[in-house]
Formats: structure tokens, C-alpha cells, sequence
């Protein structure tokens, strides 16, 4: 950090901080995340401008040159990442088994430390960051969208007596190269029809919302009156 900051310095650093920022925000805008453009943008211009002002701040009158090198300036930039902690913690949201906005979340995190890049001078580390930051949230989403993942549905099926056994139906999912993770059986007698609940799990493309085909073969097995798919949507980060 230079002990001496000029007003083309700090303009420089300002419109830097923005338009990384704001390119980063625009990304989790357009995800229709919490924390978008304003939010991105605002938290990467607090950083920056808090290290101008240490770097404004640190006065050299009556000191030897390289005396500023003796001053912690890693406290100031350790308190506003324990400040962002808090908001990044607001992002994350816990729905039923899935957990939304750890990237956000992080996202906010990294903005923070690529304004203090900018507002501390070191453009170049900035500029590095941002690309990385660019790459990571832009393009390694379509390479994870192609990556196999598992996927969770529940699937309940009332059927007739004769239409599927247990051992049946389990050897159908097992084809199907499904997991069966839970699994109950409700006999009623005096309809004379059974009723399966199971928790499945399977593999396939992120991007993929597709069923496997085991759902239609139940669906048009003979005896099945009522067949129930509900699939736990993958939620971006």
C-alpha cells in the first residue's frame, strides 16, 4: 500500500471496485439471488473505500519513510470481513432438506476482499480476481450443469392387489438404476388395494428435470390407480 494516495489514484480504484462489482452482481441478479447488483456492488465499494481511507489515514509527517510498514493493516480488513460475515449468513436459507445462498453467500465474501484489492492499490490483484471470480461463477455453472449428480423424488403408488408386489416393484426401481432410500407399504383390506410410499435417489445431468423412465412404465402398468411423483428441486446457490 502506498503511504500516499492522489485523487487520480483513488478515482481509478473507485471505478475499478464498480465495474468489477457490478459484473459480479449482475450475475446474481439475473439468478434472481437476495444479494444482486446493488448489494454486490455496495459491499465491493465499502471495502475499497474503507482501505482508501486507511490508506488516506496513514499520515507519514514526521516519521521515517518505510515507518507505515510497522501499522497492522490487516485489522481493518479482518473487521469488515467479520462486518460481511453477517450479511453473507443473512443469504443462506434452509428449506426442508435443501440448503440456498452458500454461493451468495461466498460471493459477498469474495466481492469484500476484491475491494480491498482495488482500494488497497493493488489493481493488478484486483483485476486477477475479478477473472477468476468471472470464470468461476459464469462459466464453471454450464460445466457443472453437465456434471452427474444425484437427484431425490418420493414416489407414491396406489394400486390394486395383483398390480405390483413389493419384491416387483423394488426390482423395477433396481432396473431403473435407482437407490431406494426409504420405503412403506399401506395394505387396505376392505378397498383391497395397497398403497407404496418410497424416497429414491438416482444420477443424471443437474440440468436435467427429466423422470427416469421407470415412472412411466408404473404409470401404465395395469391395476395402478393413482401414481404421486414428487421430485425435490435442485435450487442454484
Amino acid at each position: 500500500m502506498n503511504p500516499t494516495v492522489t485523487a487520480t489514484e483513488i478515482a481509478w480504484r473507485l471505478t475499478l471496485s464498480v465495474i468489477a462489482g457490478a459484473l459480479i452482481g449482475l450475475n446474481r441478479g439475473e439468478h434472481g439471488r437476495p444479494a444482486g447488483l446493488r448489494t454486490v456492488l455496495l459491499v465491493t465499494l465499502a471495502a475499497s473505500i474503507a482501505m482508501i481511507l486507511a490508506n488516506v489515514l496513514m499520515g507519514t509527517t514526521g516519521k521515517e519513510a518505510q515507518s507505515f510498514v510497522n501499522i497492522d493493516v490487516m485489522r481493518l480488513p479482518l473487521g469488515i470481513l467479520t462486518g460481511v460475515g453477517f450479511i453473507g449468513a443473512g443469504a443462506i436459507l434452509h428449506r426442508d432438506n435443501l440448503v440456498v445462498g452458500v454461493t451468495t453467500a461466498a460471493t459477498l465474501w469474495f466481492s469484500t476482499v476484491m475491494g480491498l484489492c482495488f482500494g488497497s492499490g493493488q489493481g493488478w490483484l484486483g483485476v486477477v480476481a475479478f477473472g477468476l471470480g468471472m470464470t468461476t461463477l459464469w462459466l464453471l455453472e454450464y460445466v457443472e450443469m453437465e456434471l452427474p449428480q444425484d437427484h431425490r423424488a418420493t414416489l407414491c403408488l396406489l394400486a390394486a392387489p395383483d398390480a405390483v408386489t413389493e419384491e416387483e416393484l423394488r426390482e423395477i426401481l433396481s432396473l431403473g438404476r435407482c437407490r431406494l432410500l426409504n420405503f412403506s407399504m399401506v395394505r387396505d383390506n376392505i378397498a383391497g388395494r395397497r398403497e407404496f410410499t418410497c424416497e429414491i435417489s438416482w444420477r443424471s445431468k443437474r440440468s436435467s428435470s427429466r423422470a427416469p423412465g421407470l415412472v412411466d412404465q408404473l404409470a401404465s402398468r395395469a391395476g395402478i390407480q393413482r401414481l404421486s411423483w414428487n421430485p425435490q428441486i435442485n435450487q442454484g446457490s
